[in-house]
């Protein structure tokens, strides 16, 4: 029995568990949606991974200007631990010609991380994800779910053509209640004449 066991082992030994979260979060933070497509399962476990180094580049922002630099390098270091660290053995000097390997896919997302989630998720006390689910899938019947960052570019241009539909409808119906009420006005007029 797995009586107060607190995290999924997901089938996997623990060594390749962190990594395979380690690059789910990676993509998370990576991609131009802010959404992955995984099994539920998966999602389930990189929700607190995720939101444990974002709130890592919170308490970064909130730092900031204080005079407190070196804690500031303290969080970050602490919020690479959740990402691969990448090419270690990356060359400084290459052959004539050669084009020196990019940075890793990791380090990308740590500056994100701290340069725009930060910023973004600096007045929100937490709940960074939401996980929607999605169904099963078609091969092995494993149940799918989409993780994504809340207050992405989506969700915020959604809510601004909400509020002109209704900022329209409200217009609308408050020319459409002024000529009922001018003709309303008119038929009294004419029914007093």
């Amino acid at each position: 029995m797995r009586h107060l066991k607190a995290h999924r082992k997901l089938g996997r030994p623990a060594e390749h568990r962190i990594s395979m979260l380690r690059n789910l979060a990676t993509s998370l933070i990576n991609s131009r949606d802010d959404r992955i497509v995984t099994t539920l399962p998966k999602a389930k476990e990189l929700r607190p991974f995720i939101e444990k180094a974002i709130t890592l580049s919170r308490r970064a922002v909130s730092l900031e200007g204080n005079g407190s630099e070196a804690t500031g390098v303290h969080l970050r270091r602490q919020a690479a631990s959740f990402f691969h660290a990448g090419n270690h053995g990356r060359a400084t000097t290459t052959r004539r010609g050669q084009i020196p390997p990019p940075r890793s896919a990791g380090v990308s997302a740590l500056h994100r991380l701290f340069d725009e989630l930060g910023e973004r998720f600096k007045d929100r006390p937490g709940g960074y994800t939401r996980i929607i689910k999605m169904g099963r899938r078609s091969g092995d019947g494993a149940e799918l779910a989409i993780i994504e960052l809340v207050d992405n570019a989506r969700e915020k241009e959604a809510q601004s053509s909400a509020r002109k539909r209704t900022r329209g409808s409200g217009k609308k119906k408050t020319t459409d209640s002024k000529v009922a009420e001018s003709e309303d006005g008119e038929k009294k007029d004419g029914a007093t004449e």
